[in-house]
């Protein structure tokens, strides 16, 4: 009796080990914040500022981010931290909000060390941990495969546009500019 007892103790510790392994590495799908997943690239920090002569594009012009084959027509980060489509410096019109913040601030954790998991909805409005987001309506393009409800992104500061951020798609190394909406 007291092997069987024993055996079964060693068993409950190792699948709970196993547990807890898998919600770290973002298995569970809780919406909370994970670390990277294996083999994932993640920027160690958001853009830079556009330098002070960037001019956005012409209203209506279409832009290609695909720099490099095999490289995605949308905005994305290279391994070596360039953010590829955020130039167009703080006179874009495309990002300008006459009421920057109106729902407050993000206060769930920014850059490399919070992954989220994307927890339902879609551009028009998702969440994670308890958070709400929306896509900023010129990158609705650009989200068009995320899934909705597993995948892990990671929000940056922008600081070229006042009251948004960047939600970077771990597992496609694109973003876009998300608002806040509040918990």
């Amino acid at each position: 009796m007291k092997r069987i007892t024993n055996v079964l103790l060693i068993s409950s510790l190792a699948l709970f080990g196993v547990s807890l392994v898998a919600q770290e590495h973002g298995g569970g799908h809780g919406g909370g914040a994970s670390h990277a997943p294996a083999g994932s690239h993640i920027p160690a920090r958001g853009p830079a500022p556009a330098k002070a002569d960037a001019h956005p594009p012409a209203q209506g012009e279409q832009r290609n981010f695909s720099d490099q084959a095999g490289h995605p027509n949308a905005p994305h980060v290279h391994p070596d931290g360039k953010w590829v489509g955020h130039d167009t410096g703080k006179n874009d019109p495309a990002y300008h909000l006459d009421h920057p913040w109106e729902h407050g601030h993000f206060t769930g954790g920014i850059g490399r060390g919070h992954v989220w998991r994307l927890g339902g909805g879609g551009p028009g409005r998702f969440w994670f941990g308890g958070f709400y987001f929306s896509v900023a309506g010129p990158d609705l393009g650009f989200c068009g495969d995320w899934l909705w409800d597993s995948d892990q992104i990671v929000i940056y500061d922008d600081p070229d546009h006042i009251g948004w951020y960047l939600a970077f798609n771990v597992r496609l190394g694109t973003y876009v500019h998300v608002m806040y909406l509040g918990r």
